[in-house]
């Protein structure tokens, strides 16, 4: 039975953030934990009811313009209102893929959460600068980290 629902919302406009969106996913399935389902969704393709049916949401953004991806302001405020009062304390991950410091676009998502009540089981995950490999590993350990906690019924 699946005890955790792990909704994964990833703006992926280019193959390297289609590749950490994939990571996020991938990784879940890795731990095998048969009580956690990882689902991967463009924010274009998630809305108010992938939220509801979720126990977690980990999300993902590009750094445009110093603030979070235009089509991940379009999820939420097709969210927003739906979710304000039936997902309150919801844990939540975020990482930022950022060309510069990341800065404006964590702090763009979290007063958007900050309103929805939603709980960070971590700080952000701000990836700056030119492309790493290491940057899969880290997506990895994020998704992980929720996906064990909701297993382990700690978030």
């Amino acid at each position: 039975m699946t005890k955790g629902r792990l909704l994964i919302v990833a703006h992926q406009p280019s193959e390297n953030t289609r590749r950490l969106a994939s990571v996020a996913c991938s990784a879940v399935a890795e731990l095998g934990l048969p009580s956690v389902a990882a689902r991967l969704l463009k924010p274009a393709e998630a809305g108010a009811n992938e939220v509801l049916e979720s126990d977690g949401v980990l999300l993902g953004t590009t750094e445009n313009f110093g603030y979070m991806a235009g089509a991940l302001k379009d999820f939420f405020e097709r969210i927003y209102y739906p979710c304000l009062d039936h997902t309150r304390g919801r844990p939540y991950a975020l990482w930022v893929r950022a060309g510069n410091d990341g800065q404006g676009a964590r702090t763009s998502v979290e007063r958007i959460i900050q309103g929805l009540g939603w709980r960070a089981v971590q700080p952000p995950l701000i990836l700056c600068g030119e492309w790493r490999d290491e940057f899969t590993g880290q997506v990895a350990e994020l998704s992980q980290t929720l996906a064990a906690g909701l297993d382990a019924g700690i978030y």
